[in-house]
């Protein structure tokens, strides 16, 4: 191989590029508007549920209750029903997620050491969001139920004997690599490997499949230039321009997203070098086999898109997912580029820990290098 003929033809590569602005923005524009959009319109974070309180016995607990609600910051007091219709009303449209019916009799069964009961409503269209909705409504109440508890006892037994109620059990939870627990840290890192996955996809698949249909790709074939050469000539622009959208997209992230980076930074770039290169011989490989920029195209996105989004545990974690898919998902190279890179953002792992992921994606790039080259044929059908 001819290092000499190799940048020629990534010179020449380079030069349309720059000379074709739909490129360009494919290039650069896209993976930034996507991670944007995607960053500030995905989260799994449920706050400030939207709730409606009935009160019916309008009496101080009552509305102690209702602004430990208000208090919290998962909670926010939409509007005050005066029955089941306009509690109904509200889910119907949307409006709440949540509705509170305190009975009239609430604050004499606390008063007489009963079990006050208190219905909460969930509308359960979207079983995740109100699976967390009810978690919080229920810290909420045993919040204000063992505050209750202790002020019966001390009341009947004097001041102190509340620490009698203390629990046999308490549990201290410390949360890991993401103790604000904000969905940003997990998506964004995935978001990263997503549109690489299909930005590297999208610009290789075209670049081969465009020489045929425009007929230079005979005055290549006429040049001493051997099928390799073309293939790493081309591959060479596209794989800088993929570095650089990882540069931009990290820079976003640490900057405009505020998402911690604790693992290192150069091993980030390197794990990010490998995947981008066998993403870009994928599409390389597309484009030789189809040598047709629609189907190219149309073929690259559903072969990158759908599998990143859907099988590469990038919104939900596929150790819940059923056996067959999760062995499907085995193949998807997205899925161990984002273990990798969450890894390195959240827990600062290194190298020993992700050595099974960085070996596949380097088999991965290899393997579709190799095809990529293998199916590259220097003469005309």
């Amino acid at each position: 191989m001819s290092l000499r003929r190799l940048i020629a033809v990534a010179k020449k590569e380079f030069l349309h590029i720059l000379r074709d602005p739909r490129s360009l923005i494919l290039a650069l524009a896209l993976p930034m508007f996507l991670l944007f959009l995607f960053g500030y319109a995905l989260t799994l974070d449920v706050d400030r549920v939207h709730i409606s309180v009935w009160d019916q016995s309008s009496s101080p607990q009552s509305r102690e209750l209702a602004a430990r609600f208000e208090g919290s910051r998962y909670f926010e007091i939409q509007s005050y029903g005066r029955n089941y219709d306009e509690l109904v009303a509200g889910l119907d449209k949307g409006d709440t997620l949540a509705a509170l019916v305190i009975p009239p009799d609430f604050p004499e069964k606390l008063k007489t050491g009963q079990t006050a009961k208190v219905q909460l409503i969930i509308d359960g269209s979207n079983s995740n969001t109100a699976s967390i909705a009810l978690g919080y409504a229920e810290a909420v109440v045993e919040g204000y139920s063992r505050e209750v508890a202790v002020e019966s006892v001390e009341r009947a037994l004097g001041a102190g004997a509340g620490d009698l109620l203390t629990p046999p059990l308490e549990l201290r939870p410390r949360v890991w690599f993401n103790s604000e627990l904000e969905s940003k840290n997990y998506i964004v890192p995935g978001l990263i490997a997503l549109i690489i996955m299909v930005i590297a996809g999208l610009l290789t698949s075209l670049t081969v499949a465009r020489e045929w249909e425009r007929g230079t790709m005979e005055q290549l074939i006429s040049t001493p230039v051997k099928g390799v050469e073309i293939i790493a000539g081309k591959l060479l622009p596209y794989f800088l321009i993929g570095m650089l959208d990882v540069t931009m997209a990290v820079f976003l992230g640490k900057y405009l997203f505020g998402v911690p980076l604790r693992g290192s930074l150069p091993f980030l770039f390197g794990v990010s070098a490998i995947f981008v290169a066998g993403a870009l011989s994928m599409g390389l490989l597309i484009s030789t086999v189809t040598k047709n920029q629609f189907l190219a195209n149309q073929l690259a996105f559903v072969t990158t898109f759908l599998p990143a989004f859907l099988l590469s545990g990038f919104v939900y974690s596929l150790r819940n997912a059923p056996v067959v898919v999760e062995t499907i998902s085995r193949i998807v190279p997205a899925r161990y580029y984002i273990t990798m890179i969450r890894g390195i953002y959240l827990k600062g792992i290194g190298f020993p820990v992700i050595a099974e992921e960085a070996l596949y994606l380097t088999l991965f790039g290899v393997l579709m290098a190799g095809l990529s080259i293998l199916k590259f044929k220097k003469k005309l059908e």
